[in-house]
């Protein structure tokens, strides 16, 4: 029996310490300068809310209330941040289909530079196959459709990585006796599929038709509960604009 005992102890031992060489590998670095922060070229800065119940509207599975402790715990090393809110509003349909069970969808207000509501942004995001937790990638592929009325549609294609958010927020929230986090977080999301870690962006109508663009997302952290997800976030997104363009409305650009 002492041998159970000590096996049993072992691999829980084991596992502790796995987890928070994890955390603090210190090989792990995070990228904490967007490439687009320091261009010289004209920008569009959209600014929207993270919190879930802020959006218009969004989705999940629908299962992660009925999660115990011990399967948040192991879905915070694979899943979007998103992952612990539930479905907002109450009735809106749920993603528990098996070939969209790790996705997640939102449809949220833009808005500019000055706080001016700029248009509507829908969200999708799944889990990736890419992660790989032994070199801090936690990927989730993603793509944004967003309407500007003044300036036109644009199609984002991205991969996201949460490394930097679970092991700055999430994982002490978790490790917490609250179950939350509060503090000033701020990390880019996009990883790639740009040299570059940006995102694809195409135009698709108005003055940004048929033109190929550079884009950030990243995200500012206030609270996070390991219950109910994001509490206190806002998102945003920078899309840089080619040199060879017509001239766009100041209100939503950044020189």
């Amino acid at each position: 029996m002492k041998y159970i005992i000590t096996l049993i102890l072992g691999f829980f031992i084991g596992a502790g310490l796995f987890a928070v060489g994890l955390i603090y590998n210190p090989f792990m670095s995070d990228r904490n300068l967007s490439p687009l922060s320091v261009t010289d070229a004209e920008v569009i800065t959209l600014n929207f809310s993270s919190v879930p119940n802020e959006t218009i509207a969004y989705t999940n599975n629908g299962n992660a209330l009925q999660q115990s402790r011990l399967e948040a715990a192991l879905r915070l090393w694979k899943a979007p941040i998103r992952s612990a809110s539930p479905p907002h509003p109450a009735k809106v349909l749920q993603l528990w289909e098996a070939p969209i069970r790790s996705t997640e969808a939102m449809v949220t207000v833009m808005r500019d530079a000055r706080n001016q509501t700029a248009g509507i942004g829908i969200k999708f995001s799944s889990d990736s196959e890419k992660s790989r937790l032994l070199y801090g990638e936690t990927i989730a592929d993603s793509v944004w459709y967003i309407y500007l009325p003044e300036q036109g549609s644009f199609f984002i294609e991205q991969t996201e990585n949460y490394w930097p958010f679970i092991r700055a927020v999430a994982f002490p929230a978790w490790r917490s006796s609250a179950n939350n986090w509060r503090g000033n977080w701020l990390g880019d999301m996009t990883s790639g599929p740009g040299a570059l870690g940006t995102a694809a962006v195409s135009g698709g109508s108005g003055r940004v038709q048929d033109l190929e663009m550079n884009g950030v997302e990243s995200m500012s952290v206030r609270a996070y509960s390991a219950d109910r997800g994001l509490v206190g976030a806002e998102g945003r997104l920078i899309i840089e604009l080619p040199e060879a363009r017509d001239e766009s409305a100041s209100y939503s650009t950044t020189p």
